[in-house]
Parts: C-alpha cells; sequence; structure tokens
C-alpha cells in the first residue's frame, strides 16, 4: 500500500538535507557544483521509481517521462520545480524539526528564532496538523524542494497504481531559479508539453497566474574625496548622494506595499566617500508602472549627476515578466487545476504571485505554465515552515491534473 503521506515527507526530509544554494555572483551554469551533483541524484531517483527518458542535459536540467496508460489523453501536460535553494542564507538542513499535532503555541528554535502565531498568523490555521521547521540555523528548503519531493511522490503513486489512467506527464526540475536563471537554457521544443505547471507557490489552495515583471539596477555613484576640513564647495560624498537618490524612492520598498503594488527594493549597498554601488530590484505587475518605475530611477539619477555634477552610471537588467499577458488566453489550464484542488477538497485560492517563477519565463517561451502552492510559509529564512498535510494536498492535486482527460 503506497502511504502518500509518508512518502512525501521522507523524501522531503531526505531533499533537505542537500546544501544547493545557488549564487547570483557566478559566472558558470549552473552557479553551483552543488546543484548538478544533486541533480544527478534526483536523476537517479526518477529510474528508481519507474520513469522513462531519465537524464541530466549539460545545462543541470533533470527531465523524465511518464509514459501514457491510455491514449485517449490527447494533453501532454509537464510538472516543474527547481533545485536550488535561496542564497540568502545557509541552506543545508541536518536536523529538521518536525512537530506532530501542533499546539498554536510559540514554537523556539536555535539562535533565538521564535515562530509565533502572534508575528505569523498563518500558524492559526495548522492546529493539529504537522508543521516541519529546520532547527532555526539554516532554512528549510521547502521552496522549492517541497515541490520536488511533491511531484516525485504523485508519479510515484501513478507508477504503483497502474489502474488509474493518464495520459502521457513530464516532470523537469531546473537550477537557478532563485537568481534568475531558472530557465535560461531550457529547450521547450525538445520538452514537447502543451502545458506545465509550476509546483512553486505557498499556502494550500494557492494557485497563480499573475506575477511581477521585474528588473535590477546596479547603480555606482563617484564621489570627490578632499581633506574634510578644507571640503567646502569641494568634496562630492557619494555616500550622501547615494542615500539622496534612496531617499526619493523608499516610500515604495517591501515593507510599505502589497497585494498588486509594486516597489524599488534596496538589496545591497557598499560605499564611501569615493564610490557607493546601490544594487536594487525594481517589481510591478501592471507594465506601465513597471517601465514607469524603470524610467523613474533613471530620470532621478540623471537628476543627481546635474545637480552634484558627478559621475554616476548604472546597469538595468530585465529579469522576466507577468506571465498573465500569455496565461489570459489560457484559462482553461487555470480552471483544469482548480478543479483538480476541489476533487482533492481544497479550496483554490487565486493570487497574484509577489515574486516570479520559472512559469513565468517559461509562458513567454512557448509553454504556458501556471502555479501551484506547495503548503509552505516564511520562504528565504529560518522562519521558514511548511504543513505536512498542505503536502499530501498537493500530491493529490497533481495528481487530479494527470488524470483528467
Amino acid at each position: 500500500m503506497f502511504d502518500i503521506k509518508e512518502n512525501v515527507l521522507n523524501t522531503f526530509l531526505n531533499l533537505i538535507s542537500f546544501d544547493t544554494k545557488s549564487d547570483a555572483n557566478s559566472k558558470t551554469y549552473p552557479s553551483t557544483k552543488t546543484q548538478i551533483e544533486f541533480g544527478k541524484i534526483l536523476a537517479n531517483k526518477c529510474k528508481l521509481i519507474g520513469l522513462s527518458n531519465v537524464e541530466i542535459d549539460e545545462n543541470g536540467y533533470v527531465l523524465a517521462t511518464l509514459p501514457a496508460n491510455d491514449n485517449s489523453f490527447t494533453d501532454k501536460i509537464a510538472f516543474i520545480a527547481h533545485m536550488d535553494t535561496s542564497p540568502d542564507f545557509d541552506g543545508k538542513v541536518t536536523n529538521p524539526n518536525i512537530i506532530q499535532n501542533y499546539d498554536g503555541k510559540e514554537i523556539t528554535l536555535k539562535n533565538n528564532i521564535i515562530l509565533s502565531p502572534s508575528e505569523f498568523p498563518s500558524l492559526n490555521n495548522y492546529i493539529e496538523k504537522t508543521l516541519i521547521t529546520s532547527d532555526g540555523t539554516t532554512l528549510l528548503g521547502a521552496d522549492d524542494k517541497a515541490g520536488i519531493a511533491e511531484i516525485l511522490t504523485a508519479f510515484e503513486y501513478l507508477i504503483k497504481n497502474p489502474e488509474i489512467k493518464h495520459g502521457e506527464i513530464k516532470l523537469a526540475f531546473t537550477p537557478d531559479e532563485e537568481v534568475g536563471n531558472g530557465v535560461t537554457y531550457f529547450n521547450v521544443e525538445k520538452f514537447n508539453c502543451d502545458y506545465a505547471y509550476t509546483i512553486d507557490g505557498g499556502k494550500i489552495g494557492d494557485l497563480n497566474y499573475e506575477n511581477f515583471n521585474a528588473s535590477s539596477i546596479s547603480i555606482n555613484i563617484y564621489g570627490k574625496n578632499v581633506h574634510p576640513g578644507y571640503a567646502t564647495n569641494v568634496m562630492i560624498n557619494s555616500a550622501l548622494v547615494a542615500n539622496e537618490l534612496i531617499s526619493k524612492i523608499c516610500n515604495e520598498n517591501p515593507t510599505t506595499t502589497s497585494g498588486y503594488e509594486g516597489f524599488y527594493h534596496l538589496t545591497d549597498i557598499n560605499g564611501n566617500v569615493e564610490k557607493t554601488t546601490l544594487e536594487f530590484i525594481i517589481r510591478a505587475f501592471d507594465k506601465k508602472e513597471f517601465e514607469n518605475k524603470n524610467e523613474n530611477i533613471k530620470s532621478i539619477i540623471e537628476e543627481l549627476k546635474l545637480k552634484y555634477k558627478t559621475k554616476i552610471d548604472y546597469d538595468l537588467k530585465y529579469s522576466y515578466y507577468n506571465m498573465a499577458e500569455v496565461l489570459k488566453n489560457k484559462m482553461e489550464i487555470l480552471e483544469k487545476a482548480k478543479r483538480a484542488m476541489l476533487k482533492a477538497n481544497v479550496e483554490p485560492k487565486i493570487s497574484p504571485i509577489r515574486g516570479g517563477t520559472d512559469g513565468a519565463r517559461l509562458s513567454f517561451k512557448g509553454l504556458p505554465c501556471p502555479n501551484i502552492f506547495t503548503g509552505g510559509h516564511n520562504f528565504h529564512g529560518p522562519y521558514e515552515y511548511i504543513c505536512l498535510e498542505s503536502m499530501v494536498k498537493s500530491v493529490e492535486t497533481i495528481i487530479n491534473i494527470a488524470t483528467e482527460k
């Protein structure tokens, strides 16, 4: 008897023991060797459970197929998750914390990390459920090893139960999603699917077909350093110029925005009188607002260059776009996911992703790809947790999608 709950838990606990952080500053692809090694482990797992056409290609993509056992199914569907974890925090989980029958109280972890329902009200939804956290010294890695575990469990369930009919379904595990390069080299034509779903969402029921338009900008501000005692009308303090730039946009940041509101996010600052470097990411759902934000920061730079008569250069890069532009004409894919959730007794909650997924770029590459929940919360840091029962419902949703004609 194949136990979905036991299988997805054991698979997940195994996967999070591998450190697969990506690296935004790397010049290689994938950005870290650990992802290649992890991909080999996943490819072997795919072979062990009985999948066909298993490969890990030269770019680190793990691909596998479960052939159809009923040729009356016409759609070729895929499920996708990413292998890397965020570089923002340590990612090798050696001592996961499994809390059965959660009592609704504070959860105390190492390093004075406290998961409190008063700070994280979502915990109140999981009383008497099973929660999984790290020990507080690392992130958990549910983003997106939960997605991988859920996909593998669903595929293995279908293999173990051949009387359940389905068409051809495929999986893909991608590297470097967290640094914006997850599907840079993904061959959609070779993959040959009609549509796909990323299993990379948050709380139970989440179903997403909208995400941010995204860009990043690196700004170098150059000053003029002279003796401070004789600096009147001569010194240009690049750090103060940087502060002035920040002050012009600081009211639109991640802590002051929500829902469909976009923002500027200062991710790094390093400088002194002579030179200061700022790193921002820029996000907005609406295409016009997005372009306005990009133009606004460029105009601020030009304004400060003229005001201080100093050199400021920048590098603006576009990362991904809102997949709603593609999926608004493919809503039947979303409706299929909704039916699959309802069949699993999960209420679909359509909401925008205040971020991005591989599905955004894949949609623009010709593979329509909305996003489905994993059951996780508080990604990218030590407060991350996931509900096991939600993971089971994700597995059931995948199975229901795969088995609906």
